[in-house]
């Protein structure tokens, strides 16, 4: 037998972490990293955080599952809070971002049949997006590695630019259902959404009586400086997804959306055996305890404009290898120029000089620390990502 125990789908790198311990990480050789990745977006209070551990171990001892044919109390005050925080008036907690979208996809659709027009499902949605890889979340993209040898997908999805109003306002017709977008794109190059983009998709939903969908799986929790990046906008989606940051580590999700693109979804439309569990209710609770606070934003805030600076400064003295910093808050990207590529530089600042990053489409390296880092790590990242950029061969351009 040669194929491995566990399915060889994920191209691991020679780091194999065993403890983590705020913004670092320890391999199993004892090597210490800096994690300036944070588990793609993920831990957003670092690694084994005192309040998720005590929240865990207490919710443990306590009572770790029970089946939604019953009533969840820690499901109902975390829901609660999230309403309350947000423009949502119901949600339907998940496991993950992937299960967090398809609720979301299947939201849409039955909003439409509850209103009499079963012909309203397609979705359209955006290239280079990532929302997850289950059927219908790849079936929402246009990106090759992710769908082919997966056909046929599911039908109902037109896939157009980015940042193209113009090429929505063409698209849309009497099947549509919704849009499905993410504000800053994340696998996608951490592209911003421009305003007047993500404004006119508003306006457009509502001049056709479409649902606005948000993909706020990587981007939302805080992320950007704002507690879901819809709110740097000025506008409101009427389903998002959520997950990454939710749980601080521990697999959580969720789809937020209002009353009345909910009112398809009544018993017996959707479920979870796991979604909504009081173990992950417990860490979800801990989690936005920390991260609900306009003093930790206003902290988030201030930490992306100094790390933003300081890639900034980057840029002359290796302006060989950097050409721009592009995104919001704490994910941000860095490009690489022509001659480098980012999975290249990704592998040798995390070799070299123990620095966690991870790389992204348009030949960006994204930087997702956790939200509660201190103004050493972003100038320990600094020192670190300069000497990579010192040491790093880049090829000449063709």
């Amino acid at each position: 037998m040669t194929i491995t125990p566990i399915m060889p789908v994920y191209q691991r790198c020679g780091v194999r972490p065993v403890r983590g311990d705020g913004a670092y990480l320890w391999s199993e050789g004892g090597e210490k990293y800096l994690d300036m990745a944070a588990g793609i977006a993920v831990n957003i209070l670092g690694h084994s955080h005192p309040a998720i551990v005590k929240a865990i171990a207490d919710q443990a001892a306590t009572l770790m599952h029970c089946s939604n044919l019953y009533g969840m109390p820690l499901g109902d005050e975390l829901a609660q809070r999230l309403v309350d925080k947000t423009f949502a008036d119901t949600m339907f907690f998940t496991n993950s971002g992937a299960e967090a979208i398809d609720c979301a996809i299947k939201t849409a659709r039955r909003y439409h049949y509850a209103n009499g027009q079963p012909e309203r499902h397609r979705i359209i949605s955006f290239s280079n997006a990532f929302h997850g890889r289950t059927l219908g979340a790849i079936s929402a993209t246009d990106q090759p590695k992710m769908r082919d040898g997966f056909e046929p997908l599911l039908p109902g999805f037109t896939v157009l630019p980015f940042n193209d109003l113009a090429a929505v306002e063409a698209a849309i017709g009497p099947d549509c259902a919704g849009i499905l977008v993410e504000p800053v794109q994340g696998e996608g190059g951490v592209s911003v959404g421009t305003p007047d983009f993500i404004t006119g998709l508003r306006r457009l939903c509502d001049e056709h009586g479409l649902l606005l969908i948000f993909d706020e799986v990587q981007c939302g929790y805080c992320r950007t400086g704002t507690f879901f990046a819809y709110e740097q906008y000025g506008i409101t989606p009427d389903i998002m997804a959520v997950a990454k940051g939710i749980g601080g580590g521990f697999p959580l999700g969720a789809c937020l959306v209002t009353e009345e693109a909910a009112k398809g979804m009544v018993v017996g439309t959707h479920g979870s055996t796991y979604g909504g569990n009081p173990l992950g209710m417990a860490v979800g609770l801990a989690v936005l305890d920390i991260v609900g606070t306009e003093e930790f934003l206003a902290e988030v805030r201030r930490l992306g404009d100094r790390l933003r600076a300081s890639l900034e400064q980057l840029i002359p003295n290796h302006d060989h290898l950097f050409e721009e910093v592009r995104g919001l808050g704490l994910m941000l990207g860095l490009k690489l120029k022509p001659g480098a590529e980012a999975r290249d530089f990704v592998a040798h600042v995390r070799d070299e000089h123990h620095l966690l990053l991870v790389s992204a489409s348009d030949n960006v390296v994204r930087i997702l620390p956790p939200l509660n880092i201190e103004d050493s790590h972003i100038a320990e990242c600094i020192e670190k990502l300069s000497a990579g950029a010192r040491s790093f061969p880049v090829k000449e351009a063709a």
